[in-house]
């Protein structure tokens, strides 16, 4: 796929590494020549220095024959004005825009973002995809990270084995049989070795669950909570709930989080800002009941006298990645219960996985998926990137018939999948998302959408949404191909 970028800022840069990486044709537009040629030494893609809403820098880049354009510079200005121009003079299919104010949100779909408005197929905000992606952390204190799909009615977990947990040292063929009736499947086992990164486990009925391991799960989303505590929780119990959380760093990200968690008048939540201009307007624009201090986000004795080692949840938000660390390790030593780093750099992010840091959040990393099915084939509903853009997991959903297509109509020990990926479960029942034709009758209720465990006896039917998690992205084309329906398949 021909793709253009604008913008080769870190959000720009984290989506050039990952769309090179499957073999795109990537070009990046910044006025920044600088910033270009170290993009251009790190990957192979082609920059064109200068503004992106020129037509003739456009048509430099080669627009006339894109098939997708990325607009992710600083302002959003420049980003809707560049879909627009895309539109009109250069007619690119699809257009997506990185738009960071919040009104704009609101009227995605409507006539301002729309085909008669400045042309924008999507947009894109990091600061909400983290602020959702942070959400679900403190609604599942256990896990690592939670993934939602078949929209939100089927949940990919990643959880830290915790010794003393039921589930933990038993064979997963064992763990079948225990519970027959929990809707889950083990996708993944990523272990810890000494003087070594973590290395993925491949997961069949006598793998073993070992302490510390890193288990990704698939399963329905009222199974999650349980499945959490008993690989994490010492005789299952639950975790505390997430009542009290600090946020270091009153930003844009520090901001929509505090907001949105305020209005739900369940947490106790501290912000923490050092600029005492920026507390000024934060202490206007949250709730009332969200307390403001201006203060270093690493002062050992701020952190104490505000009751550190009572936090459920720390989180270390500021713009910069060191502070976000070492805010961290103090917090964690201090007795924090839990600890999460906001880190731009990936190389710091790696650094820190293992470390007392017990999540290394990248803000790219959080809204990658979310361009990354509009690059892929077939009819891909999500995609999220995982273990720092190595692995993924994919919904995509079956199409045709027996005669048409690879899959519908089989079972699943006769669909020829590489051995490395990993069928974890499929939702059935979901509503077409083909619109219905003028005219026609309203169609009639459907049942409560399934949530399905592949067995090996399991046939794919038409409009099953199946969800894999492949160990490597190379794997995704292997996929997409036998999901492609053709009409001389037979």
């Amino acid at each position: 796929m021909k793709i253009i970028i604008l913008g080769a800022g870190r959000v720009g840069q984290s989506v050039a590494e990952s769309l090179v990486s499957e073999k795109n044709d990537i070009t990046v537009i910044d006025t920044d020549a600088r910033r270009l040629r170290e993009l251009q030494d790190r990957y192979d893609l082609r920059g064109v220095v200068g503004n992106g809403i020129d037509p003739a820098v456009l048509a430099e880049a080669g627009a006339r024959d894109t098939d997708l354009l990325i607009a992710c510079a600083a302002q959003d200005e420049t980003n809707l004005v560049c879909c627009k121009v895309a539109q009109l003079v250069f007619s690119i299919p699809t257009r997506i825009a990185r738009v960071r104010s919040s009104g704009f949100a609101l009227e995605e779909g409507s006539g301002l973002l729309g085909k008669d408005g400045f042309g924008v197929d999507r947009i894109i905000c990091p600061e909400e995809s983290l602020t959702r992606y942070i959400g679900k952390l403190v609604e599942y204190p256990e896990a690592l990270q939670v993934r939602e799909f078949a929209g939100g009615r089927a949940c990919l977990v990643s959880v830290r084995a915790r010794a003393g947990a039921p589930l933990v040292g038993m064979q997963i063929a064992t763990m079948r049989e225990s519970a027959p009736d929990v809707a889950m499947r083990i996708v993944a086992i990523y272990r810890r070795f000494p003087d070594e990164p973590d290395r993925f486990v491949p997961c069949d009925g006598s793998t073993r669950v070992e302490p510390l391991d890193e288990v990704f799960v698939l399963a329905g989303r009222e199974r999650v909570a349980q499945i959490l505590s008993s690989l994490h929780c010492r005789g299952g119990q639950p975790t505390r709930p997430v009542r009290r959380i600090m946020i270091a760093g009153g930003g844009r990200v520090g901001l929509r989080l505090a907001r949105q968690l305020g209005q739900q008048g369940r947490f106790h939540i501290k912000v923490l800002e050092e600029d005492a201009g920026r507390c000024m307007q934060l202490a206007s624009e949250l709730p009332p009941d969200v307390l403001v201090l201006n203060g270093d986000t690493t002062d050992e004795d701020l952190l104490a006298g505000e009751g550190i080692e009572e936090v459920d949840l720390f989180l270390a938000l500021t713009d910069d990645d060191e502070d976000n660390i070492m805010a961290c390790l103090l917090a964690k030593r201090m007795g924090a219960s839990r600890v999460l780093a906001l880190i731009n750099r990936r190389s710091y992010a790696d650094l820190m996985h293992g470390t007392q840091i017990d999540i290394a959040l990248s803000p790219a990393q959080a809204m990658l998926g979310e361009l990354l099915a509009y690059v892929r084939r077939g009819d891909v509903q999500a995609v999220h990137s995982l273990r720092r853009g190595v692995a993924e997991a994919l919904e995509i959903v079956a199409r045709g018939d027996r005669k048409t297509s690879r899959v519908v109509g089989r079972r699943v020990d006769e669909i020829r999948l590489p051995p490395e990926v990993h069928m974890g479960l499929i939702v059935r029942g979901l509503p077409d998302a083909a619109p219905a034709e003028a005219g026609s009758a309203a169609p009639e209720p459907l049942p409560e959408p399934q949530v399905i465990i592949p067995r090996s006896h399991t046939v794919i039917e038409s409009n099953d949404h199946v969800v894999f998690f492949l160990p490597h992205k190379r794997l995704v084309r292997e996929v997409e191909r036998l999901f492609r329906v053709s009409a001389t398949f037979f």
